[in-house]
């Protein structure tokens, strides 16, 4: 889904009818916020240019979601909402008759090592090899467009996954489901059961329709939303080994835990969606993860009803437009935490990583202004958390330009140095990682991308020739005695007619 600025709970996708085709809401203009966004980008682990080729492997062109869970036995199950296939042309969701629509699909990654990206090993598949619509959905609107998963836990050897039926979608950030339900499969997500466990909506205003599931000891907590991007967040619980017993579940009723549904208080107020929650041994906390207006945003609380400790922003619309989703990896550990970001544009799912301390509070974060280039339409001087460049650069502002987002930065030409660079505060005496992604025409043959004293000497940096997808580079150096470097990417274009194009770039200090 997206914030204000993709409408689907879940996945943006198929709006108004399947007549020939499917086709996602449109997302309405972002709304520019002023905080930064100390999370960074690790990789794109769907679509074109993504390293796990879920295109070429599985027909998953386009996705958004990427909500992951332990299966118990080794793996992170990890499942998408409406799904394209080699028919999608972005940006945004929706698709020819001939698109591969699916409302939902399941890839499965064994990678423990996470600061490198996801690797996904396996797709729930269908007998061509694609990746198959794991839950059925009728796609007819009005009735029921799509089927949308919310989130996914394993209790024994058996795996379920909480979904919400989708009437029809509405207008950006509004629209009506059925009824919210659980399916459960007991080989692994390679087939799937949905069980008879369901919460109506016949009102539209129930607050189970978009659930987010967390165990601790023998109980699993289940956050819900109503449907839309609206509502505020309400609790219940119930003993694991009883998750499709409705009778078994207790709400959170403000001061005790109730039988009664209708008696459940929001523990959070509105505007609440696509919420992720985790026990976090390291802190010891529950970490909450959501859409709150524009922003995905993190709280944390050392009971599930509350109180939840106020918001801490994760991602910033205006260096990700359209963002949403914000779902944990669940083999996050010792304050390092993973989670998967989905953007409208370009209708894909990126791996983000932040860190945390021991009360649950975003430390460490992204030093560089503007990392996604989102936040100006020029460059400057490289001062004051601005971009700078020579002549024959710029910012690519295009749909879908960037590598995340709508933009991207540009040096082109045919006779000498051409660079990109900021000027970025720094912690003398301290170890810096710097990250970004690039990519260039295929005669470039010397470029370089890394961190220099402000007046020009190199610290440290990698070297490049021809890059064809976008390819994340890593520099770590040590600050010195500098409470200020300069970060930079460039080419060397004495070899005819050669453009870089680089985005997100991140410094953090290194691990």
């Amino acid at each position: 889904m997206k914030p204000l600025t993709k409408i689907t709970a879940g996945a943006a996708i198929a709006s108004l009818a399947v007549v020939a085709f499917a086709t996602a809401a449109a997302p309405p203009p972002a709304v520019a916020t002023t905080a930064t966004t100390p999370a960074t980008v690790v990789e794109k682990l769907t679509g074109p240019d993504a390293p796990n080729n879920t295109w070429g492997r599985w027909d998953v062109k386009s996705t958004d979601l990427g909500i992951m869970w332990d299966d118990g036995s080794g793996h992170v199950l990890t499942a998408f909402g409406d799904t394209f296939g080699n028919s999608w042309t972005g940006p945004g969701g929706g698709a020819p008759p001939n698109g591969n629509w699916r409302s939902n699909v399941l890839l499965r990654s064994s990678d423990a090592d996470l600061a490198d990206g996801m690797l996904f090993d396996h797709a729930a598949q269908d007998p061509q090899g694609i990746a198959k619509q794991i839950i059925p959905s009728k796609k007819i609107n009005g009735d029921e467009i799509t089927v949308i998963p919310t989130s996914g836990i394993s209790v024994g050897s058996r795996q379920y996954l909480g979904f919400m039926s989708v009437r029809q979608w509405g207008p950006p950030g509004m629209w009506d489901t059925n009824h919210a339900g659980i399916a459960y499969s007991d080989d692994d997500g390679e087939t799937w059961t949905v069980s008879d466990t369901r919460w109506e909506n016949p009102d539209g205003h129930d607050p189970f329709q978009m659930q987010a599931y967390v165990q601790k000891g023998g109980t699993i907590y289940v956050f819900g939303t109503q449907n839309g991007r609206n509502g505020p967040a309400s609790v219940a619980k119930v003993p694991a080994q009883k998750l499709l017993d409705k009778g078994s579940y207790r709400y959170w009723d403000g001061s005790s835990w109730s039988k009664d549904e209708s008696a459940a208080k929001p523990v959070l107020d509105a505007p609440m969606s696509e919420m992720s929650v985790r026990w976090d041994s390291y802190s010891k906390r529950f970490l909450m993860m959501t859409l709150s207006g524009e922003d995905i945003i993190l709280r944390t609380a050392t009971s599930p009803e509350g109180p939840w400790t106020p918001a801490q922003t994760v991602a910033s619309s205006t260096d990700y437009p359209a963002l949403y989703g914000g779902y944990f990896h669940p083999w996050s550990k010792d304050g390092e935490i993973y989670f998967t970001m989905s953007q409208w544009n370009p209708y894909n799912v990126y791996l983000m990583h932040l860190r945390i301390d021991r009360n649950g509070t975003i430390i460490d974060p992204n030093l560089v202004a503007d990392p996604s280039f989102e936040r100006a339409t020029t460059l400057g001087d490289g001062t004051n958390g601005a971009w700078g460049a020579k002549p024959n650069s710029g910012i690519d502002d295009a749909p879908a330009a960037g590598f995340t987002g709508d933009h991207r930065v540009f040096v082109r030409y045919d006779d000498g140095w051409r660079d990109i660079w900021q000027d970025v505060a720094v912690q003398p005496h301290t170890r810096y990682q710097l990250t970004g992604f690039l990519r260039t025409s295929v005669n470039s043959d010397n470029g370089y991308f890394g961190a220099r004293t402000v007046d020009g000497t190199v610290i440290a940096e990698a070297h490049f020739v021809s890059v064809g997808a976008w390819t994340r580079f890593t520099v770590t150096f040590d600050s010195g005695d500098r409470d200020q470097v300069q970060l930079y990417g460039g080419v060397w274009t004495n070899s005819g007619d050669i453009w870089m194009q680089m985005d997100d770039v991140a410094l953090v200090r290194a691990p």
